[in-house]
């Protein structure tokens, strides 16, 4: 075996056509495997962030992702002459070095490259590159997740394809340097291939069906630039190790198909690949005979942010590409992403397993392994579970589950905050919840730069008193009447300290009986809920503020643009981003909850006519389903126009909470399962 190979950028045979202009590396593809696992990349197949990948995979035991397979360098040759498929930015290269073809891209079933063009030596060709993850939907006998890849000769004479796999094996969010101990041995079984470059690593084995010989030649990549971490402020140079080269002999209109799996061999790539195939296509089936494209398209997707985590434990992903498990995102997006899509078991499953995660009150922000190893950072990810309870019981969940389990824990959450836990949580004479401290914030608008929080909010939240309110509520009306007499103290306190007569809306936070006065979606998250003390006529003032100040086509402003603190653009450095994060940039995911104020601050009798503008507005959404993550709404926009994606391409709770505000559109009743207002 060959000794390792450095190669800074791999040297190219010239084409006797040039090379087709690279196509814009704005538009991000996503695959997930089930597992916490994913592949995802640009649709002109420039990696530009350390997380584009034809697999990310979660390690069994691990809350943690590791880059599998960054990508592939494929050469074709005709004749005596080959081209190179592979575009890359180099950090010693001003622009990416495009493949020497023309490259067509096609989303759906799955994401496929076609590339054509002549080889030097005036040969054509044509070949398609498709990729596909296998999920692993849990349970007994359920098939461990991999990736396949399929190349079909599209053109009418013989070529070799040579393939290089280019593989990461590291923590996902990080970019080592290229480590030169590795071990290069090639174990071999058969057609497939193993590559164990240390002990501690899994082996990853390729298998391939079709006529192919594996050459172990060890290659370093180095100098990787990823040009979007570059322009959000992180380090932004990686390098990859190629194990050997992958030689397939393709004729007309044959196909090859590889299988990356961990730990055991896929036995059958192409048996695999058409079982993926037939789901995919049942899927995009659906979609194009929809008669709502954006809900229609969002459903599809929805099932990319529900995984199995360590122990098989159902969950919910908060986004792609390096969001993990977040409490307050999970119990926010999972009604819209079960509920509303009619899986009352996925939603029952999700809320059971977070369960064992309580804590003195509270539930993980960030999941870990186990309770021990996950992060209790809000104060509030338990009080949307609370609320995510009280609609799965309201849409007919499993009422002796609610009874028996579910409102036992609600009832464990109230205890501990009326005790006093961690946070600062505590509740004060009047029944309201103080929560977080001057240097912490533990709401949702908890962005910091190196000066502390961005937006300080500790004291009492409005949205925390909202809420509060809605589990005091829930609980009493479920049989536990020792927190009627809090409840209704609370609810008297919060309409007397955070109702603003003069501007006809909620103040944001009450700190040390003073309050701020600020404008932001917070009001709305209180006046949506279906357990409020506050008055259909004062709802109304907060929709129509917000409809004033904060409502833009792509979500709700995370404050009024009349305040001398808004920030209108997302953009630049870490500090500058997180700057921005809450004072003015706009978030789909509000949007749900504004659709549902809305409906809730008029009669019934006058819901059609809102119902109208309502669904005109979330119709806006559908364009961005091809704008910047294919089929997904980025995590944030900008607040001023042209309102510019941001933050990651693929947002749970943004998908949840569309899906949700779609779903009451269609049948506004759904606001009153038992017929009150």
């Amino acid at each position: 075996m060959s000794g390792p190979q450095n190669l800074t950028h791999p040297a190219i045979s010239p084409a006797t056509s040039k090379a087709a202009p690279a196509a814009p590396a704005a538009t991000e593809w996503l695959l997930t495997d089930g597992r916490g696992g994913y592949a995802c990349g640009t649709t002109a197949d420039l990696a530009t962030r350390r997380y584009h990948g034809l697999w990310v995979a979660r390690l069994p035991d691990s809350a943690r992702r590791q880059m599998i397979v960054a990508g592939l360098h494929e050469r074709l040759g005709t004749g005596d002459s080959a081209v190179s498929l592979l575009h890359a930015h180099w950090a010693t290269m001003a622009q990416p070095m495009a493949p020497q073809a023309v490259v067509t891209f096609e989303h759906r079933p799955w994401p496929c490259w076609t590339f054509r063009g002549v080889t030097p030596d005036g040969h054509s060709f044509a070949i398609e590159r498709s990729v596909q993850l296998l999920r692993s939907e849990g349970g007994e006998g359920a098939a461990e997740p991999c990736l396949c890849v399929r190349w079909r000769n599209l053109g009418s004479a013989l070529v070799r394809l040579s393939v290089r796999p280019l593989l990461g094996l590291c923590d996902a969010d990080h970019l080592p340097p290229a480590n030169e101990s590795w071990d290069a041995t090639v174990h071999v079984r058969g057609a497939s291939w193993g590559f164990q470059p240390e002990p501690a690593l899994p082996m990853l084995w390729l298998t391939v069906d079709g006529v192919a010989a594996f050459r172990g030649e060890p290659a370093w990549y180095r100098g990787f630039l990823y040009a979007e971490d570059r322009a959000r402020g992180y380090d932004h140079q990686g390098d990859r190790w190629s194990p050997g080269v992958l030689e397939l002999d393709l004729g007309p209109g044959q196909v090859a198909v590889a299988a990356f799996s961990l730990g055991s061999v896929c036995e059958q790539p192409e048996a695999t690949w058409n079982t993926i195939a037939a789901r995919a296509n049942d899927r995009e089936h659906a979609v194009a005979t929809a008669a709502d494209p954006l809900r229609a398209r969002l459903d599809r997707t929805a099932a990319d942010f529900f995984y199995r985590a360590v122990g098989d434990r159902p969950g919910v992903l908060a986004g792609y590409p390096w969001f993990g498990e977040w409490g307050r995102d999970v119990f926010v997006a999972l009604p819209g992403l079960s509920i509303a899509r009619d899986q009352l078991a996925v939603c029952e499953a999700v809320l059971q397993g977070a369960l064992p995660f309580l804590r003195a009150g509270l539930l993980p922000n960030i999941y870990g392994r186990t309770k021990a190893d996950s992060h209790y950072g809000s104060c509030d990810a338990a009080l949307w579970f609370a609320l995510a309870v009280q609609r799965f019981a309201a849409a007919g969940g499993n009422a002796e589950l609610v009874r028996t389990v579910l409102v036992p824990a609600l009832a464990s959450i109230a205890d501990a905050y009326v005790g006093g836990t961690e946070l600062g949580l505590a509740v004060d004479a009047e029944g309201l919840l103080l929560a977080g401290r001057e240097d912490l914030n533990a709401t949702w608008m908890d962005a910091r730069t190196s000066r502390g929080p961005v937006t300080p909010r500790a004291g009492q939240p409005v949205e925390i008193q909202g809420l509060w309110y809605s589990l005091l509520a829930v609980l009493v009306e479920h049989g536990e009447g020792r927190f009627r007499e809090l409840r209704d103290r609370c609810g008297e306190a919060f309409v007397r300290r955070f109702w603003r007569a003069d501007e006809q809306c909620l103040a944001d936070r009450v700190l040390a009986g003073v309050i701020d006065p600020a404008v932001r979606p917070n009001m709305v998250l209180a006046a949506a809920l279906p357990h409020s003390p506050l008055t259909l006529v004062q709802r109304a003032g907060v929709v129509k503020k917000a409809a004033a100040e904060l409502l833009t086509p792509r979500g709700l402003r995370t404050l009024s643009p009349r305040d001398p603190a808004y920030r209108g653009r997302y953009e630049g450095g870490i500090d500058s981003r997180d700057g921005a994060y809450h004072q003015g940039t706009a978030w789909p995911w509000l949007g749900g909850f504004y659709v549902e104020a809305a409906l809730r601050a008029v009669s019934k009798q006058k819901r059609s006519k809102v119902v109208l503008e309502l669904r005109a507005w979330l119709a806006g959404f559908l364009p961005e389903l091809d704008r910047a993550g294919l089929d997904h709404v980025s995590e944030v926009f900008d607040g001023d126009e042209p309102q510019r994606p941001g933050g990651t391409f693929a947002q749970a709770w943004n998908s949840g909470e569309l899906l949700r505000a779609l779903w009451l559109c269609e049948q506004p009743a759904r606001l009153d399962p038992r017929g009150t207002t």
